[in-house]
């Protein structure tokens, strides 16, 4: 909030109440940060005449104002006004209820208070107006990826998290402030370089040289293995599935993230893929024959700004001897 006028003369301030709708202003505003449109209700006025009053006060410094949004609040606070003004204000109000003022004073106060009940329901309604927006305007205030990350707070914080094909370290700075630690594996010293000074000011991250086929991990030493469009450059999907499978604990879970089955074959000779993708039963085949369970397969939302491929998640985990394999099938 801010004054409208720092140093404003005392007589500014005895002119500015010397008219009784200023005065019933002054009055509501102490009690409570009104809109233009909401002193309007209270003292029964147009807005065009609520503003122009509103521009003296805020002249003569008696308001504080804010915007928000398109709408701008006023406010009285005592303790900021100037000591002179302060004590003249208490001595006015004090005088306002044995005047000719008092009842209208009376329907002032109930008056404020329909107002703010229907600013209580006025933002239940905004809400229901805002709904099929609600997303743009959640994004406008905080951001697009805060609800992502969010949902990384529902990992265990004592997981050990191994990011497999780690690139320049996309998921394992998205990772790291959640888990105990993560072990970052690529077998490109560039992309392992371009990760460890992408995420230099993270103690928890450990790197690591390594072949998705034959990885620097001990059997069980992971809780979490995160794969991500990885597999279609590996040679044997399924030895990769069986590699991935070895180095979680019991319990532990797999994800990989990968394209669909597609048609776009120059990828083989663009990007070296050595697979179009995979179909859901392709990805079922190697997470059972690895001896995963509880598979779940779920195609991503597609992004109407992504040119590739739509994507899938596959998740299996490493159960106990006596746990039978199931797989499950989502598709959004």
């Amino acid at each position: 909030m801010k004054h409208a006028e720092p140093r404003v003369p005392l007589t500014a301030h005895l002119a500015a109440l010397a008219e009784p709708l200023r005065l019933r202003i002054v009055r509501l505003l102490e009690q409570a940060e009104l809109s233009v449109g909401e002193v309007g209700k209270v003292i029964q006025l147009p807005q065009s005449t609520v503003s122009r009053h509103l521009r003296v006060l805020s002249d003569a410094g008696w308001t504080l104002r804010r915007n928000e949004g398109t709408a701008t609040l006023y406010r009285v606070v005592l303790d900021d006004l100037p000591h002179a003004s302060r004590a003249l204000w208490l001595a006015v109000r004090e005088s306002l209820t044995q005047d000719d003022l008092g009842s209208e004073l009376a329907h002032d106060d109930r008056r404020l208070v329909s107002v703010l009940s229907e600013r209580r329901e006025d933002s239940r309604a905004f809400f229901g107006r805002v709904a099929g927006q609600w997303d743009d305007v959640r994004t406008e205030l905080f951001g697009a990826r805060f609800t992502a990350l969010s949902l990384l707070s529902l990992v265990h914080p004592e997981s050990v998290v191994a990011d497999i094909g780690c690139g320049t370290g996309n998921a394992s700075e998205l990772l790291a402030p959640f888990v105990r630690s993560v072990i970052a594996i690529d077998q490109s010293p560039p992309m392992i370089e371009a990760a460890q000074t992408r995420l230099k000011h993270y103690t928890n991250v450990e790197f690591r040289q390594g072949e998705v086929e034959s990885l620097p991990l001990a059997n069980g030493e992971v809780d979490i293995v995160v794969c991500l469009l990885i597999l279609h450059h590996v040679s044997e999907p399924d030895a990769a599935c069986r590699e991935l499978k070895r180095v979680i604990k019991p319990g532990g879970v797999v994800l990989f993230v990968d394209m669909i089955e597609h048609d776009r074959a120059t990828y083989r000779h663009t990007m070296g893929h050595r697979w179009l993708g995979f179909s859901k039963d392709q990805m079922l085949g190697y997470m059972q024959a690895a001896g995963l369970c509880n598979i779940r397969y779920v195609l991503m939302p597609s992004d109407p700004d992504a040119r590739g491929p739509s994507l899938f998640a596959c998740t299996g985990y490493s159960g106990h001897a006596d746990q039978s394999v199931r797989a499950t099938l989502v598709e959004n």
